[in-house]
């Protein structure tokens, strides 16, 4: 894997901007329309958030049945994206490994749904 230059500095006013939270994967389908291999996620992020959709490339460590029940991070205030036919709500979080793929992050101990990352 190529290193990754470091970001420029930010101030904590922009780190705010960015809304990171906690949900439990409810649902994870294959999305065979996505250009790379990718599952369609449903995430519960609690009673003020909701449920949102993700579309995730997660496939080469992760299966399907495997993620609900999962808690995650993500990034909710993006604005969607359109990926194929489907709308993608959130992004999912993970870190590459080795080869680049991604591992999701989530919290070592359960967590309530719609909990901010600080």
């Amino acid at each position: 894997m190529e290193p990754v230059d470091q970001a420029p500095p930010i101030t904590f006013a922009d780190f705010l901007k960015v809304d990171i939270r906690l949900g439990t994967i409810v649902a994870a389908e294959a999305f065979p329309q996505a250009r790379k291999p990718a599952y369609r996620l449903t995430i519960d992020f609690g009673p003020a958030i909701g449920l949102k959709k993700s579309s995730a490339q997660i496939t080469r460590h992760y299966q399907a049945a495997a993620l609900v029940g999962r808690q995650v991070a993500a990034v909710v205030n993006f604005p969607p994206r359109q990926i194929g036919p489907f709308m993608s709500e959130v992004l999912t979080l993970g870190f590459p490994d080795e080869s680049g793929e991604v591992v999701l992050i989530g919290p070592s101990l359960p967590a309530p749904n719609g909990g901010r990352l600080f």
